[in-house]
């Protein structure tokens, strides 16, 4: 049986910039309504990111088998080489030519307050892509990517009798309260971190007894508190992993969803499934950017036993 993971979301380019002051200092709280200014930003780079890439780089290391889905600009063929170089497909990669990819600038201050502008680019294109032309696969996963793809691969995932995770993330707004209905009912997991889950309760109206009734396993993250899964009517309770070091949380909860899904295509148990996944996104959290950090599968499974007292 494939062990094969559709990973559908979004590839982008993370453009981040250090300004070494306070944006307190420079924004005026009576003329907010005719702002104006410019922040000087010594430091600039630029990382790899998107929630499909960074879910296929930490699924990738733990020696699973992700497929992306995704749209990529015309600026993307550097992305591409990165995949083929790390040995992860790009053949579920649809190329748009008249757009950028998709890239998020951000401007952090001294207090790492952050001015964010986000450009979805080829991501608005993602439902030009279908889930049939991927070959079998074990489990999807519908990360955040455009709104009409996420609703379109949702549809094809549950008309082929494909498995998926349904991961709403910071594209949960742009949903309405029956379209959310839709994903869930269509889904067979689904995870989200505890604010995310407030609105999408919030917008659907269903308590958390109701979405867990619907699906196989209903996973909610708490951050530092560790993370709740919902499954075969029990709740199982799931420690958060010390970090080495706490150095930005960026991707971690693609990390921590890189782990529920390997467990899943392993057939492992919920309460080993969501501490690998816990494992997981301390091994990132210790490292800037989504996908700089690196380790073996056995250092993984060495760092579980570690915190667990057992081999996965």
């Amino acid at each position: 049986m494939t062990k094969t993971t559709l990973i559908c979301g979004s590839l982008a380019f993370d453009k981040i910039m250090q300004f070494n002051g306070r944006f307190s200092e420079s924004l005026l709280a009576d003329q907010l309504h005719k702002v104006n200014v410019s922040f000087l930003v010594p430091t600039l780079r630029t990382e790899y990111g998107g929630c499909s890439a960074n879910i296929a780089y930490n699924l990738n290391l733990l020696g699973g088998d992700p497929l992306i889905m995704a749209t990529i600009g015309q600026d993307g063929g550097e992305y591409l080489e990165r995949f083929e170089q790390l040995g992860i497909s790009t053949r579920a990669i649809r190329t748009i030519g008249n757009a950028y990819t998709a890239q998020c600038f951000v401007t952090a201050d001294l207090d790492n307050n952050q001015i964010n502008a986000f450009h979805p680019g080829a991501m608005e294109f993602a439902h030009q892509n279908n889930v049939a032309d991927c070959g079998r696969v074990r489990v999807a996963i519908i990360a955040p990517d455009g709104r009409d793809g996420m609703l379109k691969h949702a549809r094809d995932c549950a008309a082929l009798g494909v498995p998926f995770m349904f991961d709403p993330g910071q594209q949960l707004p742009r949903f309405s309260g029956a379209e959310l209905i839709e994903f869930i009912n269509q889904a067979t997991y689904l995870a989200a971190n505890d604010y995310e889950f407030e609105m999408l309760m919030d917008r659907t109206g269903l308590t958390l007894a109701d979405i867990a009734d619907r699906l196989e396993a209903l996973i909610v993250t708490r951050g530092e508190k560790g993370s709740e899964i919902y499954a075969n009517g029990m709740r199982f309770d799931i420690d958060c992993v010390k970090a080495s070091a706490v150095v930005d949380p960026t991707g971690c909860g693609d990390a921590f969803r890189a782990g529920l899904l390997y467990g899943i295509t392993n057939d492992m148990d919920w309460p080993t499934t969501g501490r690998l996944a816990s494992v997981m996104g301390a091994i990132k959290i210790a490292h800037q950017g989504g996908q700089n950090h690196a380790a073996t599968p056995a250092q993984i499974a060495d760092r579980f036993e570690a915190a667990f007292g057992y081999r996965y």
